[in-house]
């Protein structure tokens, strides 16, 4: 008769799974004549398995999706632009480690909000961490922390995801300091080589033409739609040299057009 207690040893090793499940693999296992081994394999093997889902669950609950989508459930029958052949390498390790961007551009209503979670959700299924916010979210969160003198501490939570998603650019007037303030996000987010996914209803050279913005005017004379776009040159990981290398080099820019009635 074993005098080890096993319960208490899979508590002390945190294998909650296993400590769940080990006596009923046991009594399959002599039932089925498994050898040691394949009980090994089972039992760790559904731990990894539980530890796997347990995980995806709570960086997907963590990333703020208002809803979740995969890219299964996209309708490409609908888009006369888009094929899920283009997504392929939005959907691959290196896009993520390599710190590459996209934004998907169209009217409301074509998919990109869906397409948006669709990518980031893949890159949690590939071991990744991600975040969503809405560019009014974003702006006005560290808007207010710049103010308080709390920006770079406001700034982690945008910085430290493999992958940021940032929904409705352009979609409303921002306050004057937006552009100051998305700038360091890109640009922090560069040096780290984190991917960002926009989406948006304007062309980028749009971006921010709504509002003056007056900090950006007096530090450098740009207005906002120019700092913007420069967020979006300077995220470019690539060892691209000039600035149109570096422009090639930026992002994907997808364009989701609804197919003809």
């Amino acid at each position: 008769m074993s005098t080890i207690d096993v319960d208490a040893m899979l508590k002390r090793l945190h294998l909650a799974n296993a400590r769940r499940a080990w006596r009923d693999l046991c009594a399959r296992a002599e039932k089925e004549d498994w050898t040691y081994q394949h009980l090994l394999e089972v039992l760790f093997s559904e731990e990894v398995a539980q530890r796997q889902q347990t995980r995806l669950s709570r960086v997907t609950r963590d990333a703020g999706f208002p809803f979740l989508k995969t890219v299964d459930d996209f309708d490409f029958t609908f888009q006369s632009t888009l094929r899920i052949s283009m997504l392929g390498t939005m959907l691959s390790p290196d896009f993520f480690t390599q710190g590459q961007n996209v934004v998907l551009h169209g009217r409301p209503g074509r998919g990109k909000t869906h397409l948006a979670i669709a990518i980031a959700y893949r890159a949690i299924q590939l071991g990744f961490e991600a975040r969503f916010v809405t560019a009014a979210e974003l702006i006005d969160d560290l808007s207010g922390a710049g103010a308080q003198g709390r920006l770079r501490e406001a700034l982690v939570q945008y910085v430290q995801p493999h992958v940021l998603v940032v929904d409705e650019v352009g979609y409303l007037a921002y306050g004057d300091d937006a552009a100051n303030v998305l700038f360091h996000v890109v640009n922090e987010r560069h040096l780290k080589r984190r991917s960002m996914i926009f989406t948006t209803n304007k062309a980028l050279k749009q971006w921010g033409t709504e509002k003056k913005d007056k900090a950006g005017t007096g530090a450098g004379g740009r207005e906002p739609g120019r700092r913007w776009r420069a967020c979006a040159v300077a995220s470019s990981p690539g060892a691209a040299e000039s600035s149109s290398e570096r422009r090639r080099a930026l992002t994907s820019i997808v364009t989701l057009v609804s197919r003809p009635a």
